[in-house]
């Protein structure tokens, strides 16, 4: 079955969603240069990224302790529901595949620059 791809502007890039159903959601993300998602958890949604150009930063949270990463293109990383994380894009674009459960609005904001802290807002 042919779908259509969905794009979702985002003040850091975009989202393409390009498959979403019951079971499955799959997109490709563009964060640009400089920029940063919120740092957030999910209390439902799991997902795998996937980099495919550039360098991802990903911050995230272990014992309480927060850990920098640098994923290359061809690295991946799982996030489970709760795991407190941010992706951004210091030294160049970013573009990643993110293959996730379906709650596509399940996000819990905790710090933003683009003042959506606490919202599930685009």
């Amino acid at each position: 079955m042919k779908t259509q791809d969905k794009v979702v502007p985002k003040p850091w890039g975009s989202e393409r969603i390009f498959a979403a159903n019951e079971r499955y959601a799959g997109k490709l993300i563009s964060i640009r240069r400089g920029e940063s998602l919120s740092y957030q958890y999910h209390r439902v949604k799991e997902e795998t990224l996937h980099v495919l150009s550039g360098i991802l930063g990903l911050e995230t949270e272990s014992e309480g302790k927060r850990i920098l990463l640098a994923l290359t293109p061809g690295e991946t990383f799982h996030v489970t529901p709760g795991t407190r994380h941010r992706m951004f894009a210091e030294g160049g674009d970013v573009l990643i595949v993110e293959v996730s459960s379906p709650e596509l609005d399940d996000v819990v904001r905790l710090e933003d620059r683009y003042g959506r802290e606490g919202t599930s807002r685009p």
